[in-house]
């Protein structure tokens, strides 16, 4: 969890087994924990730049992707992680935008603007991808909260997990 991982070549013969893998495993923590709405490759012990993103306003695979530019405007978001068993929370700050350049699950190179909850949900599982956790970006760490007390106080639908 703590290695940068290593771009994806178009002879990975695993490639396609990690990404059924990465689907699977992600609607599964869904399944069981009842949120999260992304995964990157190391969080299931492959060292590849790729991350699957499953949400009602997204869902797609990120192939090598890089941000190319983020907004200057910052939000608070309360973030976790299936990598700490989500069982706490912590504040951190992330760029209210960012454009994305990767690859999509079809082989398609794209780039894409995210905004909010998606922004900041791609911003934490490329963080994944350079050996970077949410706790590493808490700039107050008075800010963290067990999981039960941010579902009674914190919880924004869409924003963080």
């Amino acid at each position: 969890m703590r290695e940068v991982s290593q771009e994806v070549k178009p002879e990975d013969s695993e490639l396609h087994g990690v990404m059924e893998d990465l689907r699977d495993t992600l609607t599964e923590l869904q399944r069981v924990h009842g949120l999260g709405r992304g995964i990157a490759a190391p969080q299931i012990g492959c060292l590849k730049r790729l991350v699957y993103i499953q949400t009602e306003g997204f869902r797609d695979y990120l192939v090598n992707p890089r941000i190319v530019w983020r907004s200057q405007e910052e939000f608070m978001v309360w973030d976790s992680c299936f990598s700490l068993d989500v069982a706490f929370f912590v504040r951190v700050p992330r760029s209210r935008r960012v454009r994305v350049s990767f690859t999509d699950g079809e082989g398609r190179l794209r780039l894409e603007e995210f905004s909010d909850g998606l922004s900041e949900l791609v911003q934490h599982e490329l963080d994944h991808l350079d050996g970077v956790l949410c706790v590493d970006r808490v700039r107050d760490p008075r800010e963290m909260a067990m999981r039960k007390e941010w579902e009674k106080r914190y919880r924004t639908p869409g924003i963080g997990m």
